[in-house]
């Protein structure tokens, strides 16, 4: 069976500043939104009693609200969680023991008596305030730890400068992917940073693919710039891009839109990030490379002394 290359001859370097300014401009975007508005935390981070309610029908937030304010919990946080009779419920924690189950039975007992509706108490999770900064703490390091690692990781694989372009690449999207969650006010939970963790190996797993694919080229075409080496390393490996992020889409999609309410935050952060991951293979990793002087030198490789060539 023979394998045909591909004929595309995509200038993708050519666009490489305007790239550059699409990226800094979400970068920008990103931060400001992290700084300005700040993640909203679920309560696997901030601790409190989350409480999941079904109306037998459909109920407006404001009612429920009402209810809540009469009861002596204004202070709580209202939502839908997926269709309009089902009311989800954030409590702050008040570091008593017996909490969950006291304001549980509470927050139940003052949404019954103000509504004609049978009510049903589905779910009920409590996490601590101490437990909910220590999963703040490991959650962050976690990244980091990662970031570190797969640094060293292509480092000894490659070579420095495409151990620098991954990381630079990996942090734009995670920085991207963070960000979209504070413009947007979406829960910032544990399943979502587990996504946030998961991008980070998607997108390296397509940067390390088009790094194999461009060293193979500057070793073994002898003429060509760097510039038309890195794009012909792109377009032989655009198919596999494509095609490897087409069918990932397709199942966070699936997930999203009929998965249910409790993992569509997971599912989000997985779709921006294959998107943004996608896109900062071909653009941030191999413009990062470039950018830092990679040439045909650098990947050559290096020649044992003593070693005697003995081919006629």
């Amino acid at each position: 069976m023979r394998i045909l290359k591909s004929d595309r001859k995509i200038d993708f370097m050519s666009k490489r500043r305007l790239a550059m300014v699409f990226s800094l401009v979400l970068i920008l975007v990103s931060i400001g939104a992290i700084v300005a508005r700040g993640l909203n935390l679920g309560i696997d981070f901030t601790g409190g009693t989350l409480i999941e309610v079904g109306y037998s029908e459909a109920v407006e937030l404001d009612s429920v609200r009402n209810a809540l304010n009469a009861g002596g919990y204004g202070d709580s946080a209202v939502q839908r969680f997926g269709t309009p009779r089902d009311i989800l419920i954030r409590l702050p924690s008040t570091g008593e023991e017996g909490e969950s189950a006291r304001l549980s039975n509470e927050v139940f007992a003052a949404l019954s008596k103000a509504s004609d509706n049978e009510l049903e108490l589905r779910r009920v999770e409590f996490v601590g305030p101490q437990v909910g900064d220590e999963l703040t703490e490991d959650g962050a390091l976690a990244v980091l730890v990662a970031l570190i690692a797969i640094l060293m990781y292509v480092a000894m694989r490659f070579e420095w400068r495409f151990a620098v372009g991954s990381v630079i690449a990996l942090v734009h999207d995670v920085t991207i992917t963070v960000g979209l969650f504070a413009l947007l006010q979406i829960p910032f939970d544990l399943p979502v940073l587990a996504a946030v963790l998961a991008v980070i190996g998607y997108s390296l797993n397509d940067t390390i693919v088009v790094f194999d694919r461009i060293r193979e080229n500057f070793r073994k075409m002898r003429k060509g710039t760097p510039e038309g080496i890195i794009n012909q390393s792109l377009n032989e490996t655009l198919s596999r891009t494509l095609v490897t992020s087409f069918t990932t889409i397709l199942v966070l999609l699936a997930l999203f839109f009929l998965g249910g309410e409790i993992i569509h935050g997971f599912a989000f952060a997985l779709l921006v990030g294959v998107l943004i991951g996608t896109y900062s293979s071909i653009y941030v990793a191999s413009t990062a490379i470039l950018m830092l002087g990679v040439s045909k030198a650098d990947l050559m490789p290096v020649k044992k002394e003593g070693v005697v060539d003995d081919r006629p």
